[in-house]
């Protein structure tokens, strides 16, 4: 069976962002598995009943997504609310959806507390970023799927034609 690709919804050119925005990513590589039946797009705060838009959310304390859902970080609004539960249950409907689809890899638009792969930002709403990864992607990675961000896309491309070249014909 042909491994998919769960991909951020913003990716996809859904305006689900926080500010209501999308920020589609246009690459060859995309176009082929789209046509291919390959992407599975998910915005995993969405899917957890987020509006859109909504607040700027960052994990507090310069936490990370694994320190979310061990319970040792929350995620909070820059309003002050706290939507811990809300991101923890995001994370969990996206590996939900990554199994149920087989999905053995995932595009993630870096930077969000949800979806950030290399960064997220530090807690603190002022632009700063910090080495991490946000909680659906300390999810996915968990469970054994490839994480890329989208300035890994190359990689990605690498990653999945070389799994397709070894697969049984």
């Amino acid at each position: 069976m042909t491994a998919r690709i769960l991909v951020s919804a913003c990716l996809m050119g859904h305006a689900v962002r926080y500010d209501g925005a999308a920020k589609p990513l246009r690459h060859p590589a995309i176009d082929r598995w789209r046509q291919e039946g390959r992407l599975v797009a998910i915005c995993p705060e969405m899917s957890a009943g987020m509006p859109v838009p909504r607040p700027p959310a960052e994990i507090e304390g310069g936490g990370t997504g694994a320190d979310v859902l061990a319970g040792k970080a929350r995620v909070l609004e820059k309003t002050g609310g706290d939507v811990t539960a809300e991101f923890r249950h995001a994370a969990e409907n996206a590996l939900a959806l990554a199994r149920e689809t087989n999905c053995r890899f995932a595009l993630l638009i870096d930077g969000s507390p949800s979806c950030g792969s290399g960064f997220i930002y530090d807690g603190r709403f002022t632009g700063t970023r910090v080495a991490g990864e946000g909680a659906t992607a300390a999810l996915l990675r968990a469970n054994g799927i490839a994480v890329y961000s989208e300035r890994e896309i190359e990689a990605l491309v690498a990653s999945v034609d070389g799994e397709a070249a070894k697969a049984p014909t």
